[in-house]
């Protein structure tokens, strides 16, 4: 499969740059994989689609204010960094732009408490960052990092909150789980007094998730490993709802990730913690996750093509070319997709 089998002609008015006033107001397009049909619904209207007995796994991955500007301690040169995964104690995967100025050994001031060495040379705009600080890392970083939008999004967001699901709880992502963005916590209680299971997953995004396939049959790109958990509580709540003929709907393509790696590694739903660099594109075999919600991604990037992969290359052009056409907004703060 070649990469433009995924391109679709997004006109830039179709590109939500703020977050709507209500979240569960957002659109939602209710796809049928089996026949291509769609219904044009409102997002809080989810309610009356799941039943009782169904489950929904959220991923409770919470954003933090990876962006940090530095300055060079010997040449002034200032240079943005994005804080993408710790690989051990101190010392970050970091990208910088532009990174041909974060040489090996260089140091960065971010504030007088906080100050990184290159300890790992860039590749790709990929390197390693050892940070030096006083207090609390996380504490630092919410007083001097700023919120890793992506660069797609032109506006300012002026409530930072809006760029975290409601039910965000453990830190880590660098990057919004957006799918679930759309969610209220009314909603939430909702669902649970309807009978609705609700579980839960971290996987802390990173580049796996956002970095765009570069290589021309997309089989020959790699997805960077992110980090993930299963607590064994959400792990019997899923197989539970299997077990009682209910149906398991992922909130966003993270956490169809994780159950589908878990399911691949253990050959079955089990609690656990790991690594996953999983690829998924037409021709994978869901064993897991019955339905998805998710949101409109990028042309050509690794989540169209895990849609793709889960309701057909053509259902999803169709569906997005339409969605186009009623004024759906896409990407991060746009509007949602029920895979069913």
């Amino acid at each position: 499969m070649n990469r433009e089998d995924f391109y679709f002609n997004l006109p830039a008015e179709n590109i939500a740059q703020t977050p709507i006033l209500k979240r569960d107001d957002s659109l939602l397009m209710a796809l049928n994989k089996e026949t291509g049909g769609v219904e044009h619904l409102k997002f809080r209207q989810l309610i009356n689609i799941l039943k009782k007995d169904d489950c929904i796994v959220l991923n409770n991955s919470k954003v933090f204010p990876a962006r940090l500007y530095g300055v060079n301690e010997k040449t002034n040169a200032k240079l943005e960094f994005l804080l993408v995964n710790e690989k051990e104690k101190d010392i970050w995967e970091v990208l910088a732009k532009p990174a041909k100025r974060a040489k090996l050994h260089c140091v960065f001031n971010f504030s007088p408490n906080l100050k990184g060495e290159v300890v790992g040379a860039f590749k790709d705009g990929l390197g390693l960052l050892k940070f030096c600080y006083c207090g609390d890392f996380y504490s630092i970083l919410n007083s001097v990092g700023n919120v890793p939008l992506p660069p797609y999004i032109k506006k300012k967001l002026n409530d930072k909150d809006r760029y975290q699901t409601v039910y965000a709880k453990v830190l880590g992502s660098c990057a919004a789980p957006t799918a679930g963005l759309h969610f209220t916590t009314e909603m939430l209680e909702e669902l649970e007094k309807k009978g609705v299971i609700i579980s839960y997953v971290t996987l802390h995004v990173g580049l796996g998730t956002f970095l765009p396939v570069k290589e021309q049959n997309i089989e020959d790109h790699v997805m960077h490993s992110e980090n993930y958990f299963l607590k064994e509580e959400d792990a019997v709540k899923i197989n539970s709802t299997k077990l009682k003929g209910g149906k398991v709907y992922c909130v966003g393509t993270t956490s169809c990730r994780v159950l589908e790696s878990v399911y691949l590694k253990y050959g079955k739903i089990c609690g656990c913690s790991g690594n996953t660099n999983i690829f998924i594109y037409p021709g994978f075999k869901f064993k897991v996750m019955d339905g998805l919600i998710t949101n409109f991604h990028l042309p050509e990037s690794t989540l169209i093509m895990l849609v793709s992969a889960f309701a057909g290359r053509e259902n999803i052009i169709n569906a997005y070319n339409e969605a186009i056409k009623k004024g759906y907004r896409f990407f991060s703060f746009g509007d949602a997709m029920l895979i069913f």
